[in-house]
């Protein structure tokens, strides 16, 4: 060996060592998150079903959450909870329009300052958002597409609410318009493109957190071109609540029409195979985001989530479709979560809801912000396998809306009600009085749903889940008063709650 090389070889060698140390270093530090969520995605009505693999991928080398709940079952309240952790009593985003909250001047003076993201990109992180945020985003009545949420490193938000073509995106700011061109514009494919563009430009160097909100499958229910031909075969299921009243539901389910007519339910079958196909572009999605980062070496390192905004009915107590009701279909939706520490194929049952993401993102990134102002809880430690008891109820809340005047239903235009179409003769999707608190009561032997609606009966509907889990028969008028009282109250408590007052793990 030469004299001079041989000098040299303690120092290559503590060299050597060292930079090995700071990759491995940076590897097992912060991790990185990546977010899919889709839109009006349920579990109940087999909304998982398309997406082989992100069930193969996410599913089979991660943890299934079998309870999984949203505060709030529409697109602006469930959003603003799930970027804030709190309950909509708190972040005051009611519905979708302006006026109760979504996207207008209070959210982002008082909510969008403290959205989970800013306390990530404090912590470090690089932060990416692609697609649907809420749904009065970038109009000139919420302040344009010049506006661009704090905390947010790379924005591509879409201006307005879920589209497929001939749409607008703030892109850090700027419009950026698109047409009808399914290879350049189909905006699921459009999110995917940007988030593997974004995944392409990090290292191991700085942790990174990816948003992709894809309009999947919301209304208007546009599948990519190479999948408009699949599931031809299929139709509704046809659950113990299709096309049925069940007893003592509240007034908008009451003034249903039952049977079905038949032209509305070949469109009810004919909605769940387009939905189903705007699915499979997100299991596209989810398959080259894991792709990407196995490529780079960043997969063992990076946790990836896939949820979503809210449920979505297809003729359950004969309402033709929408979301807005306090039944499992509307509020119970999809959660699978791998990366580092999560065994794989696992599953876990506690109860979890859209407003402990934020503080589990929080948790995750070891950010020292002060977690408590959060109504929700982190439940990194389910994904780790440590046992404890994490949440008895869940917090449901609605407010219901009205349109001033139903222009395809003029007879119905002093009703207070919403969404009242010829297309499915006149049966309504909301109305004012479809207002309601709920908890969902769970433990190891007992499934409570409770809730009181504001309407002019003050009407009350209690279910017993594991002797009724399609909510077919109220029980208020029969449940033991002891019961109902106690019921009363964490609804009352919880209904007021805030931060660490809303993790109730009580027992009845």
């Amino acid at each position: 060996m030469d004299v001079r090389l041989a000098s040299w070889m303690p120092l290559l060698v503590i060299f050597v060592h060292l930079a090995s140390y700071s990759v491995v270093n940076s590897k097992a530090g912060k991790p990185n998150i990546v977010f899919v969520l889709t839109d009006d995605q349920d579990v109940v009505l087999f909304g998982q079903q398309p997406m082989a693999k992100t069930h193969k991928l996410l599913t089979e080398q991660g943890m299934l959450f079998e309870n999984m709940f949203v505060s709030s079952p529409l697109c602006c309240p469930s959003r603003a909870s799930i970027l804030t952790g709190q309950f909509v009593h708190n972040h005051n985003t009611q519905n979708n329009s302006v006026n109760g909250g979504c996207s207008g001047q209070t959210w982002q003076k008082q909510a969008e300052p403290k959205a989970f993201n800013t306390y990530l990109k404090a912590e470090g992180y690089k932060t990416f958002f692609a697609g649907k945020y809420l749904n009065q985003y970038g109009l000139e009545k919420s302040g344009g597409v010049k506006h661009v949420p704090p905390g947010w490193d790379e924005w591509h938000g879409l201006v307005g609410n879920s589209v497929y073509y001939n749409y607008s995106l703030s892109v850090n700011g700027k419009e950026e318009k698109h047409g009808d061109n399914y290879t350049e514009d189909y905006l699921p494919d459009l999110i995917h493109r940007r988030g593997l563009d974004f995944l392409s430009r990090q290292s191991d160097r700085r942790p990174f957190f990816m948003m992709l909100s894809t309009p999947s499958c919301h209304k208007p229910f546009t599948p990519a071109p190479q999948y408009e031909k699949s599931f031809q075969d299929e139709q509704a299921p046809r659950t113990a609540s299709f096309d049925t009243k069940g007893k003592d539901k509240h007034w908008l389910v009451g003034a249903a029409l039952n049977p079905m007519p038949v032209d509305v339910i070949k469109i009810i079958d004919e909605n769940y195979r387009l939905r189903h196909r705007t699915l499979l572009s997100v299991d596209d999605m989810v398959e080259g985001v894991y792709n990407k980062l196995k490529d780079m070496d960043l997969l063992d390192n990076t946790y990836i989530f896939f949820s979503s905004d809210n449920g979505f009915h297809l003729g359950q107590f004969s309402l033709p479709e929408d979301k807005r009701q306090p039944y499992e279909f509307d509020i119970r939706v999809p959660l699978i979560v791998r990366g580092p520490g999560i065994k794989p194929n696992t599953t876990s049952i506690e109860s979890v809801t859209n407003v402990d993401l934020a503080p589990t993102f929080v948790d995750l990134s070891g950010s020292k912000a002060e977690t408590a102002k959060f109504d929700g809880m982190s439940f990194a430690g389910i994904l780790r396998g440590q046992a404890h008891a994490f949440r008895s109820t869940v917090l449901v809340e609605y407010y219901g809306e009205e349109e001033v005047k139903e222009v395809q239903c003029p007879q119905l235009s002093n009703q207070h009600l919403k969404g009242c179409t010829k297309e499915f003769h006149c049966v309504c999707v909301d109305s004012q009085n479809n207002t309601y608190g709920c908890i969902r009561y769970e433990n190891a032997k007992q499934s409570f749903k409770f809730c009181e609606f504001q309407d002019a009966s003050n009407t009350i509907e209690v279910y017993d889940l594991n002797g009724d889990p399609h909510e077919l028969n109220n029980i208020a008028k029969s449940a033991p008063p002891e019961l109902l009282s106690k019921l009363t109250d964490k609804l009352a408590k919880l209904s007021l709650c805030a931060g660490t007052g809303c993790h109730d793990k009580t027992e009845l």
